[in-house]
């Protein structure tokens, strides 16, 4: 959906260049083949069109998946077992960060500010935007851990790491800052998400920031609840009910849903719904099933090649993502939803950080995710909560609140993971006979391996980050604690 200029060749050189990609809707791509480098200075209603559109795929993220264990391979299973796996995190910075810096400074210099003035007033492209950077800098940080972010896009050779930490720490700032920088000016154009809706936006960046600071539990409380109270107190508010849910629209065609397009236009089908999934669904009676995949006969997680293959061939009618009545041209992508943000009240609640009742926030929460994927019956739902797997009952109520956060992730496989890790719930079971490496206790990877072309092109940075997640004498380990995971 991007089209690429390149002017750099890596990190080392000030990272990848990207250039102009989208026009103002998802369905009205324009010129998308013209060369960007033409372009003397880019529209910042094309560059947010650009980075929205994105938003969807990104939302989806198998990889992280597979260890949330949300999905299963079904033909190569190796990374369900754990071979070591080193995604490359500079494509984000070639496109979407640098498409949203691009908009930030052409709205702060005065020289180029007038001009993208029809695009929407300075300050609410500027709010919008860090909004987004900070969505997309924490999927990045969230995957790898320690990465460039204070430099990374500013052009001055090798680019240092920063720590975990202190981007969370720049991030709930610019959350905070963003919400209070939008004013009574002209509407956002290019914004194909909300529409330049201020008031959603506000709720976008509040309710992340309580994600955010939930992701704090195990190394850092005090932290966690001071900022979740303080987005929780924000002005904007939050997201509450389902008419909030923040979703990437698809208009169908040319630029279809991200599961239609898998499954339908692709034609490809490597990946399952799990059956660790479905054995926690199919005995409590949980519709959601009905929704998330093409049957209620969960994959099998973990299997080596010939056993995963034996497993397909066995249960031909073995779950594909979404039902085929859902998976459509124009299937909505769930960015960030009213029923994430109401179990994570749920979490907060029962760990004291506010005066709200956990169990109410649990029930709307879990019905609210019930509703948001069209299966919701009040017989069924009742009987539903009333299965001792899901009922709430005394020294159970953490672990099944964030037991729901997990479902209520679905389908971002990130987000499960996040979640997995920073808490350790839901415990999950390895895949068959992988054992923990020399060094951890861990079997599951706790994050991803570094690219090895930033060990080529920013070299001592790179080595120096890598010391630091050092297992068992590996390097870059993928079982290298990250800051806020749980030990």
């Amino acid at each position: 959906m991007k089209l690429i200029k390149l002017t750099s060749i890596a990190l080392t050189a000030g990272l990848i260049i990207s250039g102009v990609g989208c026009s103002k809707k998802i369905d009205e791509f324009g010129d998308i083949n013209v060369n960007p480098g033409i372009v003397a200075e880019p529209n910042t209603a094309a560059l947010l069109t650009n980075v929205i559109s994105g938003m969807g795929a990104e939302a989806w993220q198998v990889n992280p998946g597979l260890y949330a264990q949300l999905y299963s391979e079904t033909q190569y299973t190796e990374l369900s077992r754990y071979a070591r796996n080193q995604p490359d995190y500079g494509g984000y910075y070639s496109g979407v960060l640098y498409d949203l810096v691009n908009i930030i400074k052409l709205n702060t210099d005065p020289e180029t500010a007038a001009k993208q003035a029809v695009n929407g007033s300075s300050a609410n492209q500027i709010a919008t935007a860090r909004i987004l950077k900070a969505w997309w800098f924490l999927r990045v940080t969230d995957q790898w851990g320690d990465i460039p972010y204070s430099q990374a896009l500013n052009f001055n050779g090798q680019i240092p790491y920063d720590k975990q930490q202190d981007i969370y720490t720049d991030l709930f700032k610019e959350l905070k800052q963003a919400v209070g920088q939008f004013d009574g000016g002209a509407t956002v154009k290019g914004d194909i998400l909300l529409d330049g809706n201020i008031a959603a936006w506000k709720k976008f960046a509040n309710s992340l920031r309580m994600i955010m600071a939930l992701r704090l539990v195990s190394v850092d409380a005090a932290k966690g609840k001071t900022e979740f109270l303080d987005a929780m107190g924000s002005s904007g508010g939050y997201l509450t009910t389902n008419a909030d849910d923040i979703q990437l629209v698809y208009p169908g065609g040319n630029y279809s849903s991200v599961f239609y397009t898998y499954y339908n236009i692709t034609q490809r089908s490597d990946y399952a719904i799990s059956k660790t999934v479905t054995d926690f669904m199919n005995p409590n009676g949980d519709r959601r099933i009905n929704a998330w995949g093409s049957s209620n006969v969960g994959f099998t997680y973990g299997l080596e090649r010939n056993d995963a293959i034996a497993f397909a061939s066995a249960n031909p009618n073995w779950a594909r993502i979404m039902n085929p009545s859902i998976r459509t041209a124009t299937q909505p992508m769930p960015i960030i939803t009213a029923s994430q943000i109401t179990l994570a009240r749920a979490e907060a609640a029962q760990r004291g950080w506010t005066a709200e009742n956990a169990a109410n926030l649990y029930r709307t929460g879990i019905e609210l995710n019930w509703r948001l994927w069209g299966v919701y019956d009040a017989a069924a739902f009742t009987a539903y909560m009333a299965q001792p797997a899901v009922a709430l009952t005394a020294g159970t109520e953490l672990q099944k609140i964030i037991t729901q956060r997990w479902l209520a992730a679905f389908p971002d496989g990130l987000e499960a993971w996040n979640i997995v890790r920073s808490t350790g719930f839901p415990v999950l079971t390895p895949a068959p006979g992988t054992v923990a490496p020399a060094g951890t206790t861990k079997i599951i990877p706790i994050r991803m391996g570094i690219s090895q072309s930033h060990f080529d092109l920013n070299t001592s940075n790179t080595n120096a980050v890598a010391d630091l997640y050092k297992i068992g004498g590996e390097k870059d380990s993928q079982y290298g604690k990250m800051w806020w995971v749980k030990p």
